[in-house]
This record gives C-alpha cells, sequence and structure tokens, in this order.
C-alpha cells in the first residue's frame, strides 16, 4: 500500500515540473522571438516627410527631411528617440531601368529597404546612392530604447534626382580663378603692345652670363647638372629651359658646355636644346654632339662619374637645375672644392639647405620654375608670369584679411539676440563661402 502512493506521488511531482518547465519555454520564446520588446513603449511617428533633389550634384543625390517626432524632446531623461531609420523604396518603372544583366532574370517585388540612421534631433538625410532618372519613395522610423520602433511616415510621392550644369557651391572659386585668368589675359596684352613688365631682378639668373665669361677666360669648360628625374618631371623641363641660355653664352663666348645625363630621354631633350642655342647664336659648327651624354640611371653611379669628371677636367662653372636629391651636397662640396663658381636651382625643400650653403647663386622654388620667362623675356611667358603674381597676392590678402577679422571676432562679444557678432558672422562668411563650399549666400540661421 505505502509503495503504491509513493510511486504515484512521484508521478505527481513528474507532471507538474513537466508542466513548469513548459510554461517557462513559452514566455522565453515570446521574450526572444519576437522582433519588438514587449515591455518598451514605441515613440510618436515622425511626420510631414518629404524628398527633394539635392543641390549642385550631378543628379545622384536626394535629401529626406522630415519633422521630428513629437518624443525627440532636447535633453529628456530617459530619451524615448534614439535615432531615426531610413528607408527606400525604387518604383522607377521597370521599362525605364538601365539595361543590365539582372534584366533577363526575374525580378522580385521591390520593398522598402534600410539605407541608413540619422542621430535624434536630425531631420535630415542624404541619401547619394540613387540613379539618375530614377523614383523612389521613402519612409522615416522613430527608434527609441530597446529597439522600440514607431509607426513607419512615408512620403507622399516618388522623388527623382535632378542634374544641375553648375556646380554654384564653389562660385567664388570660379571668380577667383576667372579673376586670374583674367589678368593673365590682360598681361600678355600689355606685354605684346611693348609695355615694360617689371619682374623682381633674380640675382642666380643674371650671373649666368659672369659665370661663362670666367670660365672663358679661364679657358675652362662649364658643366651643366639637370637633375635625375626623366622629361615627364616639370623641374627638369625648367632646368632645359636654363640650359639653352646657358648654352647660347657658352656658343657666343666659345666656351666648352659639358653636359652629362642620368636619364636617356633627358639626353635626347638637351642635345636638341643645345644644339638649337648653338644655331640661333651663328656657331653651328662649334656644337659637339658627345659633350651632351649619358652616364647612368643609377643615383649614386651617376653622382660618382659626375664629380670623377669634375676633378679631371676642373670645370670654372657648374650649374644645378632640376630635381635633386642625397647626391645634392656631394655635387655641390665637389665643384666647390675645385673653386668652380656654382649656380643651383631646385623645388626640393629638403636639398635647398645644402646648395645654399656650398653655391654661389640659388634659385629657389618659384624663382627657378620662373626662369624661362625671366630669361625669355616673351610677351606670353611673361604675361603669365605676372597674372599668376596677381593671383598670389590675391590669396595673400585674403589669409592676411581673414587672420584680422578672426582676431577681431575673438575681441568681440555677442550681439544683443545671443547670436555671434557681425564680425564672426564675416569670418564664418569667408571661411565657409568664400574659402569653402556654400556657395554666395550665407547660410541660414537654423537651417539643418
Amino acid at each position: 500500500m505505502n509503495r503504491g502512493a509513493n510511486r504515484s506521488f512521484r508521478i505527481m511531482q513528474q507532471n507538474r515540473v513537466s508542466a513548469g518547465c513548459s510554461v517557462a519555454a513559452i514566455i522565453v520564446t515570446l521574450l526572444v522571438g519576437t522582433s519588438r520588446p514587449l515591455f518598451a513603449d514605441a515613440p510618436a511617428p515622425a511626420t510631414h516627410v518629404i524628398a527633394v533633389d539635392r543641390d549642385n550634384d550631378a543628379g545622384d543625390g536626394l535629401e529626406v527631411r522630415w519633422t521630428l517626432s513629437a518624443d525627440d524632446i532636447p535633453g529628456a531623461t530617459p530619451a524615448k528617440v534614439l535615432k531615426y531609420e531610413i528607408q527606400r523604396k525604387d518604383v522607377t518603372p521597370r521599362s525605364e531601368k538601365k539595361p543590365s544583366a539582372e534584366t533577363f532574370k526575374e525580378e522580385k517585388p521591390r520593398e522598402f529597404e534600410k539605407i541608413g540612421d540619422q542621430a535624434s534631433q536630425k531631420n535630415v538625410f542624404v541619401d547619394g546612392r540613387v540613379e539618375y532618372g530614377g523614383q523612389y519613395l521613402y519612409r522615416v522610423i522613430a527608434i527609441g530604447p530597446e529597439d522600440a520602433r514607431s509607426e513607419p511616415a512615408e512620403t507622399a510621392e516618388p522623388a527623382s534626382p535632378v542634374r544641375q550644369w553648375f556646380n554654384l557651391d564653389r562660385g567664388w572659386f570660379a571668380l577667383i580663378l576667372l579673376g586670374v585668368c583674367g589678368a593673365v589675359i590682360f598681361f600678355i596684352e600689355v606685354a605684346r603692345s611693348g609695355r615694360d613688365l617689371k619682374i623682381r631682378k633674380i640675382a642666380g639668373l643674371d650671373a649666368v652670363d659672369d659665370a661663362v665669361g670666367r670660365a672663358t677666360e679661364m679657358g675652362k669648360p662649364v658643366m651643366f647638372v639637370p637633375g635625375l628625374l626623366d622629361i615627364n618631371e616639370v623641374q627638369t623641363v625648367a632646368g632645359l629651359t636654363i640650359l639653352s641660355r646657358v648654352a647660347q653664352q657658352t656658343a657666343e663666348y666659345g666656351a666648352q658646355l659639358l653636359v652629362p645625363t642620368s636619364k636617356s630621354l633627358v639626353m635626347a631633350a638637351a642635345r636638341e636644346a643645345v644644339s638649337s642655342s648653338y644655331t640661333v647664336s651663328g656657331r653651328p659648327d662649334a656644337y659637339r654632339e658627345e659633350d651632351v651624354y649619358y652616364l647612368t640611371d643609377e643615383q649614386f653611379g651617376y653622382v660618382a662619374g659626375v664629380t670623377g669628371q669634375m676633378v679631371r677636367e676642373k670645370p670654372a662653372a657648374c650649374f644645378y637645375m632640376g630635381s635633386f636629391f642625397a647626391e645634392s651636397l656631394y655635387l655641390a662640396e665637389a665643384g666647390n672644392s675645385i673653386g668652380a663658381i656654382q649656380l643651383a636651382g631646385t623645388a626640393e625643400p629638403a636639398q635647398l639647405p645644402f646648395f645654399v650653403a656650398a653655391c654661389d647663386y640659388t634659385l629657389i622654388g618659384e624663382e627657378f620654375f620662373a626662369a624661362s620667362a625671366y630669361l625669355s623675356g616673351e610677351p606670353h611667358q611673361l604675361g603669365s608670369l605676372k597674372g599668376q603674381d596677381l593671383g598670389k597676392f590675391v590669396g595673400a590678402m585674403l589669409i592676411v584679411v581673414g587672420c584680422l577679422l578672426a582676431t577681431a571676432a575673438s575681441l568681440e562679444g555677442p550681439s544683443e539676440d545671443g547670436r555671434p557678432g557681425g564680425i564672426a558672422r564675416g569670418v564664418k562668411y569667408l571661411k565657409d563661402n568664400v574659402l569653402g563650399e556654400k556657395g554666395f549666400m550665407p547660410e541660414e540661421e537654423g537651417k539643418p
């Protein structure tokens, strides 16, 4: 009797435990399996969702704007809106879609897809991944704590991006560019008319004639080193321009000109430049092709060859015009040790100190590039040089004016209505509009 009662009691206990596990499993399934929390309150939805074309683009962007959720309150604790989820649906008629490999596949029904999030207190989202000519619907969902989601707010009609011909955000840049180009054309016409354009004297270029004359008097050659880079480098081209002037002077004075090169194309261009200069000077017979020669492409092998020839030939004048690297000090010191007058020019900032220390004259940066206009005196080059100088002057003045305004704005207090003062607004306009990409009109207060 007791044995049967105990067995019945154990069966009842097992059934009770099984029932408890089943209830627990149901609760866990409800809590975990649902996509929306059971105990989180959904925030109020956003309203008045619209999609408009993004200004100043190539037809590849739309702006989605909406009115913030009523629960999106600044500083609210706890916050009921953490962010906004933006979704998009492509409703472009299938007949207007561009042909593609997927055209021949069965297309699935198009649904809303998430394309991004926007933080709370923000009511503008830029969609830059649309196609020109496409039509798109958008909807915005307010997301609260525990991923509580509001009802979606949808645009009433599809939006389509529009392509603009001009980017007005760069309006000030266009005006400055037109001003500089106009100045270049104006100064070219002034130079063509025969009027003298004032060009700052460059001592290093004026010393070319003296250096070649000294070599002629001493009966020693002139050496010209056009740098280590190839003919596609602008510094090499500028160096060959100066080489033409040096060759013209050596032809007139009857001095020997040595031009060792490290690139075969530079050798060919240098031979052409020297030959033309000798012809213009009326001494084509004095030109010796073998004096313009190729050594090696290897950097320090080239330097060893040049310095070795310096020691053997002992040129009275050495020119280093082009792009140089670690070898600059080797060349300059070798020339200094043989007592040659040395002129250098480069746009490599790291090498300028070595040339300044060891050479008699050094063309620094822009002086080197202005050499062709300075030496030739051609109206096109002189006008371009003067016009570019005007553009640099305008840029420098904008920097100076901006620094002065920024200093004054730091001393200016806010206006009576609490907004930034007039000088501070001027600094912001100069930075954002004139030097930035916000166009002619200042940004409106409170505009998102």
